[in-house]
């Protein structure tokens, strides 16, 4: 499956399940880890894993490999790798804390509406 396909089936699991803040960043030519960075925060430990259980779910129904999940039990930064693109479900504190957009800050961002449309 296409890249964007699976960052649109992310995106739009993380938005059914309200997360805050998401924000995708064009990794193409910045890193060898992934094409897409789907960054994305709950406000509390019960939201940030229903995040990560949807987008797991959504990505699996449509037969997209999930290559690695980390850090679901403690619900502050879930890691999901999706292959070309690895989505990062933080914890609003945490997400502060790690500032992943200023850390990638050379990184274009994409618009999230072109992504749902």
């Amino acid at each position: 499956m296409k890249e964007n396909n699976v960052l649109q089936i992310a995106v739009k699991a993380a938005d059914d399940k309200k997360a805050e803040n998401i924000t995708v960043l064009d990794m193409k030519g910045i890193s060898l880890i992934s094409d897409y960075f789907l960054i994305c925060n709950g406000n509390s430990e019960k939201q940030v894993q229903a995040i990560a259980t949807e987008i797991k779910k959504s990505a699996q129904a449509q037969d997209i490999e999930l290559k690695r999940l980390e850090g679901f039990d403690q619900a502050r930064w879930v890691l999901i790798d999706l292959d070309d693109v690895v989505v990062h479900v933080f914890h609003k504190d945490e997400r502060v804390y790690y500032n992943l957009e200023k850390l990638w800050g050379d990184a274009p961002t994409i618009d999230i509406e072109e992504v749902l449309a």
